[in-house]
């Protein structure tokens, strides 16, 4: 179950960012929802919002450590399920980011709700997981 959430999450946002750089120019809004939602391409070369830009390799050893330590505590058997669930989710996103750091230097970004930096599904999945785990941590017995 665990290998299919990741496997899926991860083949989402890689399929959805290469529909993203086959349609879309870069930099360039394509309005789907007039004043509120644009599809528009970006190289993201930064964190969330764009900070620490051109930082590549500080981003792949981060990415690298937290991937293992989130496998480290997916094989932990006193983990609750939706712990679990939960880590997997984050574990997808960041495979699908960390893919596009090591292929290309930048992460593609293309989700434009004008009001927010442009994201992709894998930033997406993990803020949705973020918030489980969260709620995971803060109100189950034995979550962790």
């Amino acid at each position: 179950m665990i290998f299919i959430i990741i496997s899926s999450v991860v083949f989402l946002d890689q399929t959805t960012k290469f529909l993203a750089t086959k349609f879309l120019q870069l930099n360039t809004p394509l309005p789907l929802i007039k004043n509120f939602f644009n599809l528009t391409l970006v190289h993201n070369r930064g964190a969330a919002f764009g900070m620490f830009q051109n930082q590549v390799f500080m981003f792949l050893w981060i990415s690298i450590f937290a991937i293992a330590l989130i496998i480290c505590c997916l094989r932990d058997k006193k983990n609750s399920f939706n712990f679990k669930i939960s880590l997997s989710l984050i574990l997808g996103g960041a495979v699908g980011n960390l893919i596009d750091r090591a292929r290309f230097g930048f992460v593609i970004d293309f989700l434009d709700f004008r009001v927010w930096p442009v994201f992709n599904c894998a930033d997406s999945v993990i803020t949705i997981a973020a918030i489980l785990l969260t709620w995971e941590l803060l109100f189950k017995k034995n979550a962790a």
